[in-house]
């Protein structure tokens, strides 16, 4: 090596090395991705070259080979690309443009670990684990001279001549101490793995093994490391279902065959490849997330796609690939970005595009699969207003006998028996067919139809289902009497006073438990209905069962369950039940000493009628109480209803199926 040079890189910051390690330090495996990147840009300006014309001689092997020597701690990035001349080493390894180390990590101190890449920077990120690296280069234009770049961490650098023979370049990196994990083949394997398993050059990593005598051995063959062919690079009509089957197995090799795919092409108004798919995602929605996996010109990039695709995309699975998404700034300006958004707005069409088709055409199919697919729909449908306004069409509705229809013809089909007094149409459901039965029953009884709604989402579908179909309303068929969901006339409540009220209230309430609030009622429900009807209004369910999901009414989870507890007033047991209780109190009723007061009552004598009115209400409430205790019907039929509502437990369903057996008893053995 006859000629050497020293001089100091080119970089207005005293020192850069520190900067790239502290800003990069927690992504610092990503220096190989970096190194084997601009290999393969070398490699294909290589090819390029060859194509044109411009390069006359033999290609040759253009894999590129990554050597590493543990015990040396060294590793090494080898292609046999364009190379460089010494000119073009000082021009783009020792010319860094910085304005300041203070003023760069300022600017960008929230940007993702590709930023490297977008300044220059890819070859410097090999001093985040290497105290000291060398290039050993030759470029391929005739008559050019190896050079060697040598440099310490420090500004200052070495060039010399090279005793390298072939085109090419070798970066060898001194791997530091501290970073000695990058010195193992287990390591550099799995970043090779991880980053480099589709770009569009061979990578080359040591050779393939086989188990011979009890242990692997290196055979003769390399062990090239990824498919420069990866499946969203070719021609979806040279491609087979199995094809999409078998990329996604060698994606997510755990996962269940997905429900279907779509293969994204599109060369304007931006470049993007990519293939996505369906999977099984019916109460896995916080588990499916980040399965997307982003590239750029077959790098691996990120598997974080939540600023380039919608919220609800990212519960897709697949492969995205660009090189117009801006990877390299803040996620701020990501979330900006025109491209960005044109790609997101892409995508979300696609998405809708292939799921219209399969309703269109594959009816059947889509039928089989949608109980893994309505929680996707549903979280596009209530994050992205564009996205809802196409899938409203293909949007399936289920109900309780597992029958599917679209949005508009299950309205078509309702509408004429489950349209209200104000002209509304009702869309009733229920979330768990088994539990409900006994509602659902009454509203087949009464001729409707009932949905089943049991998807995580659903709370929060049946309220923009109430905001896009026209003159309708949901309840749920359990939160009132069947009567009452769908009124088709006004109401005519019992007659009651103001005491008899007082009365039911009391009475109920004391033969229910105690943990929960209570609003009873009288009703007319027909005397084949049943004695009582508990339900929970649909506004205050429908919110805690949102509030649970999250969306700030956390409030609504907080607070006690309440109830309505309907009396049904012509029930004949009921009848037996009140005439029992009025026969009691017969001639009991309450003074009220407060109402007999002269108008010019003094604040004392208030006080003094307004505390024996209350002495003498407890005291009829205690007899009540008494009464209620000891009414064996009133105590079963609220059993009875409890336990439809699977409220019944300890020792009140102990003591429940105690009395049930004394009643069978009774009936059947005197």
């Amino acid at each position: 090596m006859a000629n050497t040079n020293k001089g100091t890189i080119g970089v207005t910051t005293e020192n850069i090395f520190p900067v790239i390690k502290k800003f990069l330090y927690s992504d610092h495996e990503i220096f190989l991705r970096e190194l084997v990147a601009n290999a393969v840009d070398a490699t294909q300006k290589m090819k390029a070259l060859a194509a044109s014309g411009d390069f006359k001689g033999e290609l040759g092997d253009l894999s590129i080979r990554i050597e590493l020597d543990g015990d040396a701690k060294t590793l090494k990035i080898i292609d046999r690309g364009i190379g460089m001349t010494e000119e073009e080493v000082d021009k783009y390894i020792n010319q860094i443009a910085f304005s300041s180390a203070g003023e760069f990590l300022e600017k960008y101190k929230d940007q993702i670990s590709s930023i490297i890449g977008h300044f220059g920077l890819g070859f410097y990120s090999a001093f985040m684990v290497a105290d000291k690296v060398t290039i050993d280069t030759l470029s391929w234009k005739e008559g050019a001279k190896a050079v060697r770049w040598s440099c310490d961490g420090s500004p200052e650098y070495e060039i010399s001549d090279s005793d390298k023979t072939d085109r090419g370049s070798v970066i060898t990196l001194y791997i530091a101490d501290d970073e000695k994990e990058f010195a193992e083949k287990g390591r550099i394997q799995t970043l090779l793995d991880k980053y480099c398993k589709f770009m569009p050059v061979p990578v080359v990593f040591g050779k393939e093994q086989e188990w011979k005598d009890g242990k692997y051995v290196d055979t003769d063959k390399d062990n090239v490391i990824n498919k420069v062919e990866p499946l969203w690079t070719r021609k979806p009509s040279d491609l087979k279902e199995k094809d999409y089957m078998d990329f996604y197995k060698a994606l997510y090799p755990m996962q269940e065959e997905p429900l279907f795919y779509i293969h994204l092409n599109v060369d304007y108004p931006f470049h993007l490849t990519g293939i996505l798919y369906f999977p099984k995602i019916k109460d896995r929605m916080e588990l499916t997330r980040n399965k997307i996996q982003l590239y750029c010109n077959q790098m691996f990039v990120t598997d974080s796609v939540e600023n380039i695709v919608p919220d609800f995309l990212t519960l897709l699975h697949g492969v995205i690939d660009s090189p117009d998404i801006p990877l390299n700034v803040s996620r701020s300006y990501l979330q900006s970005d025109a491209n960005v958004k044109k790609i997101s707005g892409y995508i979300t069409r696609k998405v809708a595009d292939r799921l219209e088709e399969i309703f269109k055409n594959e009816r059947e199919a889509l039928e089989k699969k949608w109980d893994n697919l309505k929680l996707f729909i549903e979280y596009g449908m209530l994050s992205d207003e564009k996205f809802c306004e196409r899938a409203m069409k293909f949007c399936l509705l289920k109900n309780t006998d597992g029958k599917y229809s679209s949005i508009d013809d299950y309205k078509k089909a309702i509408e004429g028996e489950q349209t209200d007094k104000d002209k509304k149409t009702v869309f009733l459901y229920a979330t768990d067919a088994v539990a409900q039965y006994a509602y659902v029953e009454a509203a087949r009884k009464k001729g409707y139809d009932v949905l089943l709604m049991d998807c995580q989402l659903d709370a929060h579908f049946v309220n923009l289902l109430e905001t896009k179909i026209e003159n309708s309303r949901f309840a749920r068929v359990d939160s009132d009497s069947i009567e009452n969901l769908i009124p088709k006339e006004e109401r005519i409540r019992p007659e009651l006073s103001e005491q008899d009220k007082s009365d039911l209230d009391v009475i109920f309430k004391s033969v229910l438990p105690t943990e929960n609030n209570y609003y009873v009622t009288a009703e007319n429900l027909g005397e084949n209905a049943s004695p009582i009807l508990i339900t929970q209004s649909e506004f205050m369910r429908r919110y805690r069962d949102m509030s649970s999901l999250g969306g700030g009414m956390n409030f609504y989870s907080e607070m006690p369950e309440s109830y309505n507890i309907a009396v049904n007033m012509q029930n004949p047991l009921i009848m037996k039940i009140m005439g029992a209780k009025a026969e009691a109190f017969a001639g009991k009723e309450v003074a009220d000493p407060v109402k007999d007061l002269p108008q010019d009552a003094t604040e004392d004598q208030k006080k003094e009628a307004q505390a024996r009115k209350d002495e003498a209400v407890n005291a009829r409430n205690t007899e009540l109480k008494d009464f209620a205790s000891g009414n064996e019907i009133l105590k079963q039929v609220t059993d009875l209803a409890l336990l439809a509502n699977g409220m019944l437990k300890g020792k009140d369903l102990s003591d429940f199926i105690a009395r049930s057996e004394q009643v069978v008893a009774d009936a059947y053995l005197k």
